[in-house]
């Protein structure tokens, strides 16, 4: 089952990274083919059968932990499964695997007309398969769980609230600050073969195993995991600004990291992944930002990047730790500062509660998002590309990820202050250009566990606490009040 699985990820990763155009139809049956042989083997009455003998009180208090986690996780992939009719999830496969593809042209052209009809028909398709698998309290609880087990939108609600008012408070006296740093120098020309450089250099400096993975372009920077020693990392370059591609690689690369921190004794078992997309964001962001736009980082970085960019020679470290560290409401997500990325996840959870809710229609989503870009970050996206077209997830049906983030830099933040009390010198260490440390912190706390540990158990074990948004709060304070001089 797990080969089968392989084949389709390396379907997906190749559909994303370079399948022509006229491929895309077969390719998405192919990938429907596939995704319905794994379905039905995930509800076989063999399988069935193996369940129930491994959750026998007599057997299962005998077996050892990795295949008691085992049981647990295809149990919960069983009982998910089994409540959706294979046709249709296979039909969701295939109209999915369609779908990116028409994103893709849809963003290009900015016709969110294009894309409509498909995304239409996947939330239809949601919706039908929340009815299958029922709810307690809201429908979106059902897809929030898919990522981040156990959380809903109760929890959500309460976090984000207290989270976007500290945020908010920040952001007012950020603008008010007459401290401006100057991005100008980073928006020149730059080379893509040397950015590429740049991130192949950027990825090994982490602690990225080439031996183990691979680079490549795409339109959405995303990280395939094949297999335990296949940890694909894609990212994009833009020629005018090279902030996009370094911190798209080096968020990439965390999540790559992850998976190739995870115990070999995992492989072949359910349990060789990250354990919800809340931790595995944890990783991304923490290395995004609180290692990849700290000063430490780049006292041994920045006279490499010199090096290879002579046309940044008039600029400073203090000077670019500054325009890394911008903070700006802005129309995109990805390009977003730490400041006021989680308020661009605060409208994608809301517009995603109400659609999946049926308080949203999607022919009324360009003009939502329009009003809510007003309401939460005083910007209006000038056409729908910049706008409600621009994140690849709902492409692929991937309603409820998107807290994940918020989820991810909250986790971060928890863990970075654990990691500081245990290693109080980890930061000089990134100052000498040793991030070894940094990463085998990280490999014993979380990595290792794969799914072995649940998020909530990741976390208490690391931290003490449950979730608590509390250390992100105090973190972006430390940081940005003393950058804009406030």
């Amino acid at each position: 089952m797990l080969h089968f699985e392989e084949a389709l990820m390396l379907m997906h990763w190749d559909l994303r990274t370079g399948a022509p155009k006229r491929g895309v139809p077969l390719r998405a049956e192919a990938i429907g083919t596939l995704s319905d042989e794994i379905f039905r083997m995930k509800t076989s009455k063999q399988m069935e059968e193996y369940l129930d003998r491994l959750s026998d009180p007599a057997v299962s208090s005998e077996i050892d932990p990795v295949t008691s986690g085992t049981v647990r996780e295809l149990r919960r992939e069983y009982e998910m499964n089994r409540a959706i009719p294979a046709d249709r999830k296979k039909a969701f496969v295939m109209l999915t695997s369609q779908a990116e593809s028409v994103w893709e042209e849809a963003k290009e052209t900015s016709n969110f007309a294009l894309f409509k009809p498909y995304l239409e028909r996947i939330v239809d398709m949601q919706l039908e398969f929340i009815d299958y698998w029922g709810y307690q309290e809201n429908p979106y609880d059902t897809l929030l769980d898919h990522y981040e087990p156990g959380i809903t939108v109760k929890q959500l609600d309460e976090i984000f609230g207290g989270l976007r008012e500290e945020t908010v408070k920040l952001l007012q006296d950020i603008v008010a600050s007459d401290a401006r740093p100057n991005p100008a120098p980073l928006l020149q020309d730059f080379e893509i073969w040397k950015q590429r450089e740049l991130s192949e250099h950027l990825l090994k400096h982490i602690g990225y195993d080439f031996t183990a993975g691979r680079l490549d372009t795409t339109v959405h920077p995303f990280m395939q995991t094949i297999n335990r020693y296949d940890a694909r990392v894609t990212t994009m370059y833009v020629k005018n600004d090279l902030r996009s591609s370094v911190f798209s690689t080096i968020h990439e690369g965390g999540h790559a990291l992850y998976e190739q921190g995870i115990s070999p004794e995992l492989i072949g078992t359910p349990l060789c992944t990250g354990t919800s997309m809340g931790v595995h964001e944890s990783q991304s962001r923490f290395y995004e930002n609180m290692i990849g736009r700290s000063m430490e980082f780049w006292e041994t970085q920045y006279p490499l990047l010199v090096e290879r960019f002579p046309n940044l020679k008039s600029m400073s470290l203090e000077e670019y730790y500054g325009a890394i560290n911008e903070v700006q409401p802005s129309l995109i997500r990805i390009d977003a500062d730490e400041v006021t990325y989680n308020l661009h996840i605060m409208i994608r959870y809301e517009i995603e509660k109400a659609l999946i809710n049926r308080e949203l229609k999607v022919a009324d989503l360009p003009e939502v998002w329009r009003e809510k870009m007003r309401d939460y970050l005083g910007v209006e996206p000038p056409n729908d590309a910049l706008g409600v077209l621009q994140d690849v997830h709902w492409s692929g049906g991937d309603f409820g990820y998107f807290p994940s983030y918020a989820l991810g830099n909250i986790y971060g933040a928890q863990i970075r202050e654990a990691l500081a009390k245990e290693l109080p010198d980890y930061m000089e260490q990134v100052r000498k250009g040793n991030l070894h440390e940094v990463k085998a912190w990280l490999n014993d706390k979380v990595h290792r566990h794969g799914k072995l540990l649940g998020p909530r158990e990741i976390l208490r074990s690391v931290t003490g606490q449950d979730i608590d948004s509390a250390a992100l709060v105090r973190y972006l304070n430390d940081k940005y009040r003393p950058l804009y001089r406030i």
